[in-house]
């Protein structure tokens, strides 16, 4: 809209019969050339008719713009006298209007209004300015701001600059602004209806006063987000920009609606008398913080995990011994020592009906059903279950929550998993707890130590909630691969139970019962399209598989079942019948080769020991060789300061017995031994190869060689003694794995034979060794 100097044609009546025609949204002014579309059918022929007669026409605005057809009643009484000065129709019945405003007028009586509305209408009175001393002052200062409000909005046109300028009236200046600035159309209806010209400019003032503001505040967001202001500055200056907006519109929100809602929140949690005064105090604190405010997000954050917190919400409990029996079967195969030292911990719970005194933890290397043993465990006893991965946590803060005074504040582990699971009674597993490390961000390991005590935890104080909760009816369960790697004061709290590698009978078996099954329903296949030969599954687990648990060989099955489905969706096969020759086909050469039979004829210099490592027992050849030198003994192999201290040990004892042992008594001056441990990348440690390297240095210093079928182990002493060790079930069942017929153990072992499985036992012959004279006779061959 732009300003013109008023035609000649634009005579002032005393009164005037004319069409009315009413603007959606918009609002005229005197001298100002306006351009709008029309699309209603009464507007049209309103200035048709007002072409033909004179050009007369009244401009004013309908009340709700939501109406179609506004009636008499719909529309302002006060508008603008105008002439149309051109209509150009377009398709779709649409028209497009050029009018030129006036003067202000006023409608006196409504002579029609079908087909559109005619009304007679004589001029305003208006009340000119007096142009005193405040008057040209406020219209200079008027200028001024609309000046400047043009230079901060991008979209109005620069020739306004000039328009305003040239404007000495100050009833016309305020028309003018009025018609050019974002107002909503009700504030333009006021000026417009404002006869006197102070009046009429002050208003325009204050409604430009407030535009102003509001484009400031946008600019100055605009700037700070091309400077890329983080999040929470960006929220802050959104916050404001919001605030002022419906300040303008009078939309302020109520700050206490969500005061009253937690007051009541907190009355039904029926809390501690400490705990709900405390929740009180935040909430009082929060009802008085502005919503701009830095701690207003955090402290809401904050209000609502307490609320939500199970303080006193539990699951229904089911101690029956027998369905927690028939679950633990119908899910896990085997594993019998373990399932009954689980159904023993629950018995004794049923009947002491007291929380936990012990905390079970479930110890065994990867893959052997850790995880899912305490699944079962929590279906059984009808709890929730939630998981917390301990692997890698290093900070304490994520066991008992940072103290919500810092930016990005956050609950601990173990109350955020109690908020997840909804009760505080659920089943939670602690995996992988022998991974805790620690750093200057303290002691995850100790923070546990008040999580896991139920003389402690019955009021267990996280630094982000700074309330006590009870977790002494919590179920707490831990796995872990390598005992020795926790804690001891932590381990203190455990209730051992170790899981052992899996036979192959027992693979055989999983693999029938539970992966099978399972892949089939992942992979979309059913028993009638794939198979699976019993040899084949064999070839399987001992030719593509060499593992503790079961992980790789379900990886092996879905591979296959992958293969299948691409073969049955390619039109290529209809069924699939895995056999050894299928199996091959389909995942390339076997990968172990089948153990050889014992090798009973032997070898000089190399003996066979047996380890236990986190993720179950191996079999470990010595090797050693000699040459010419001055009696230096180079020990290789990534062995640990324990078993290269074995190594001296074996030294010693040999050079102390040489005659007994039929060895050259000056060895020592005229040979350098070497010996290593194969696999040089892998880190070892441990007193029980002590009896395997004796052995080996035995065999190649006599020059007898030591059978391949005899496995063993067990620490030495000077003296020769053999000592007891411990994982003696995994290193039996990697001999067994690797085809040994003999096992040479520490007589002080003989008690754990009876946890050794019974397939390995049928499979191996046993000999107890109390001094090294016997662990010759039986590895060496013709020893005397």
């Amino acid at each position: 809209m732009k300003i013109i100097e008023k035609a000649k044609d634009c005579e002032i009546y005393s009164e005037l019969t004319v069409p009315v025609v009413a603007l959606r949204g918009m609002v005229m002014f005197p001298s100002i050339m306006l351009h709008f579309d029309v699309g209603r059918k009464q507007s049209i022929l309103a200035l048709e008719e007002a072409m033909k007669n004179g050009q007369n026409v009244f401009i004013t605005a309908q009340k709700d713009v939501k109406l179609d057809e506004p009636g008499s009643d719909e529309i302002y009484n006060i508008g603008v006298s105008s002439k149309v000065r051109q209509i150009i129709h377009q398709p779709g019945g649409i028209a497009k209007a050029l009018v030129e405003g006036c003067h202000r007028a006023k409608i006196e009586e409504i002579i029609t209004v079908k087909p559109f509305i005619r009304a007679k209408i004589k001029p305003m009175k208006e009340i000119f300015s007096r142009k005193t001393v405040p008057c040209k002052a406020l219209t200079r200062k008027t200028k001024d701001m609309f000046v400047e409000y043009l230079n901060l909005s991008p979209r109005m046109p620069a020739d306004l600059v000039i328009g305003v300028h040239a404007i000495k009236e100050p009833g016309q200046l305020a028309d003018f602004i009025a018609s050019n600035i974002p107002m909503e159309f009700e504030e333009k209806q006021k000026i417009l209806e404002e006869a006197n010209e102070d009046f009429r400019l002050e208003k325009t003032v204050v409604y430009l006063a407030k535009e102003f503001d509001i484009l400031k505040i946008e600019n100055d967001l605009a700037v700070q987000l091309k400077d890329s202001i983080d999040k929470r500055q960006k929220e802050y200056f959104l916050r404001e920009q919001m605030k002022v907006i419906s300040e303008e519109l009078g939309e302020e929100e109520d700050p206490h609606l969500d005061v009253e809602k937690y007051r009541k929140k907190v009355k039904s949690l029926k809390l501690s008398k400490a705990n709900t005064e405390k929740l009180y105090e935040e909430i009082g604190r929060f009802s008085h913080m502005p919503p701009a405010s830095s701690e207003f997000g955090t402290l809401k954050n904050y209000l609502d995990f307490c609320i939500s917190l199970p303080w006193n919400k539990r699951s229904k409990e089911n101690w029956d011994i027998e369905k927690a029996e028939i679950i633990l079967d119908e899910e896990h195969y085997g594993l019998n020592d373990v399932k009954e030292r689980i159904i023993e911990f629950l018995a004794a719970h049923k009947l002491s009906k007291k929380p936990n005194s012990q905390i079970l933890c479930l110890v065994g290397p990867p893959g052997v059903g850790k995880t899912s043993v305490a699944e079962s465990l929590a279906r059984a006893i009808g709890r929730k279950y939630a998981r917390i991965s301990l692997g890698g946590i290093r900070d304490e803060a994520e066991i008992r929550g940072h103290r919500k005074t810092y930016i990005g504040a956050m609950p601990g582990r173990v109350l955020s998993a109690i908020k997840r699971v909804g009760v505080k009674n659920p089943l939670i597993l602690l995996d992988e707890i022998d991974k805790l490390s620690q750093d200057y961000h303290g002691d995850p390991g100790a923070a546990l130590l008040e999580t896991l005590d139920p003389e402690q935890n019955k009021a267990f104080c996280d630094h982000f909630v700074d309330l006590d909760f009870d977790l002494s009816e919590t179920f707490f369960v831990a796995t872990a691969n390598d005992r020795s790697k926790i804690p001891e004061p932590l381990a203190d709290r455990l209730e051992m139970i170790n899981l052992y590698s899996y036979t192959h009978e027992d693979k055989f078996h999983i693999a029938i019962e539970h992966l099978i099954p399972k892949q089939l329903k992942k992979n979309g296949l059913t028993n009638r399209i794939f198979t699976i030969e019993k040899s084949a599954l064999h070839v399987l687990i001992e030719g593509y598989t060499r593992e503790a648990g079961i992980r790789e060989l379900e990886r092996k099955i879905a591979s296959l079942m992958r293969k299948t489905a691409k073969l049955i969706v390619t039109g290529k096969e209809k069924k699939i019948k895995v056999d050894e020759k299928v199996l091959e086909k389909m995942l390339g050469p076997r990968k172990y080769k089948k153990e050889e039979e014992a090798k009973s004829i032997g070898e000089v210099g190399v003996a066979r020991g047996l380890a236990w490592t986190s993720v179950g027992g191996e079999t470990m050849p010595i090797e050693v060789s000699l040459m010419k030198g001055k009696g230096k003994v180079h020990v290789t192999g990534s062995l640990g300061d324990v078993m290269k201290e074995s190594a001296k040990l074996a030294v010693s004892y040999i050079r102390s017995n040489s005659e007994k042992l039929g060895i050259k008594n000056d060895f020592y001056n005229t040979m350098d031994i070497h010996i290593h441990a194969p696999e040089g990348a892998v880190p070892k440690d441990g007193p029980s190869a002590g009896v395997t390297m004796t052995t080996a240095l035995v065999s190649a210093l006599s020059s007898i060689p030591a059978r391949q079928d005899v496995a063993m182990t067990g620490e030495i002493t000077l003296k020769g003694h053999v000592l007891p060790i411990g994982g003696l079930k995994e290193k039996t069942m990697a001999a067994y794995r690797s085809g040994m017929k003999t096992v040479i153990i520490p007589s002080g072992n003989e008690s754990d034979l009876i946890n050794v499985d019974s397939n390995v036992k049928k499979s191996i012959n046993f000999v107890m060794a109390d001094n090294l004279e016997k662990v010759f006779k039986t590895a060496l061959i013709s020893f005397k």
